[in-house]
């Protein structure tokens, strides 16, 4: 990248739309350097290393407010790190409530699924029928959204 490309450029390169740069720049995770006379955005090299950032913190499982926090504490070189320890040692826990409750799911549809012969008339669905309450499926206690 040059020294200074604007929003659409710098969207290209990174592979997302301008409306998300504009959204990360209201929210606070990207900076413009500056505007130019005509009102364009224009943004460095740091712009383009926060959208990596961001995109592997994504694939990760953080929230745009996590990665947001993880950025304004590596803005600071003098903060301690136990911080982002902290944050990542909670997005495991997350992580792992998500996988015990994606295995819960597993486990009662593949209850249900054995049930279902996989011919005849769907009037006699076990799948349905379960879905629909008639037959219920072993109800589900997914962990809390924190």
């Amino acid at each position: 990248m040059k020294n200074h490309v604007t929003i659409g450029r710098l969207a290209r390169e990174a592979g997302l739309a301008a409306e998300t740069l504009r959204y990360y720049e209201r929210i606070g995770l990207i900076r413009p350097i500056q505007r130019t006379q005509s009102n364009y955005r224009l943004y460095d090299g740091e712009a383009e290393s926060r959208l990596r950032f961001i995109r592997r913190a994504q694939n990760l499982g953080f929230s745009l407010a996590e990665v947001k926090e993880l950025l304004d504490i590596s803005s600071h070189p003098e903060n301690d790190m136990a911080a982002v320890k902290e944050i990542a040692e909670g997005k495991i826990v997350d992580i792992e409530e998500k996988i015990a409750d994606l295995q819960r799911m597993r486990t009662a549809l593949q209850s249900v699924s054995e049930r279902c012969p996989g011919h005849g008339s769907v009037d006699g669905c076990p799948i349905l029928a379960s879905l629909a309450g008639l037959d219920r499926i072993e109800e589900l206690p997914l962990t809390q959204a924190r």
